[in-house]
């Protein structure tokens, strides 16, 4: 729902189909916020403390994600959705728990997660630059995609076994 007429050079149309595109980019977003979360909470084995240590940092940096996604979808004029049923609804992710509760086993759920919100937001660069003229949504993203990129190298890392 349209909240205010934001005449930003981007036609409603436009702004409406990449605020669509940024609900779910939110709702990715928390899912995976939740899921640090419980990893946060819930990790066990040898290498607890560290892995406890590293699981806050990065909800740390999606909790700062899902702040600047929302109020994007704000400043190109619309609502956005802000309830646990919507995000469900719009996420591209799977609302589960490892099998496990070891480090391994949560990495492996999240490096998942980071991949296929990376492929998402690969996609959706150039269909904001090219198909809706705006560019302004298609270099924000591209940063949240570096991210996630850097977040995903970490867990492969810590993932490999020799």
């Amino acid at each position: 729902m349209e909240t205010t007429q934001a005449t930003i050079g981007i036609k409603k149309d436009n702004r409406k189909a990449v605020v669509a595109m940024l609900g779910k980019l939110l709702a990715d977003e928390y899912l995976l916020y939740t899921k640090l979360r419980n990893a946060h909470w819930n990790v066990e084995g040898i290498d607890f403390h560290t892995k406890h240590v590293f699981f806050e940092e990065e909800y740390n940096k999606i909790e700062k994600i899902v702040d600047e996604v929302a109020e994007r979808i704000r400043m190109l004029g619309f609502y956005s959705p802000g309830t646990l049923n919507e995000f469900l609804e719009l996420s591209h992710l799977k609302d589960e728990s490892p099998k496990k509760n070891d480090s391994s086993s949560f990495m492996e759920v999240l490096l998942e997660d980071h991949n296929t919100i990376i492929k998402f937001i690969r996609k959706s660069i150039s269909e904001n630059a090219e198909e809706h003229n705006d560019e302004g949504t298609a270099d924000f993203i591209t940063g949240i995609m570096q991210l996630h990129e850097q977040m995903s190298w970490m867990l492969r890392a810590s993932l490999k076994t020799f």
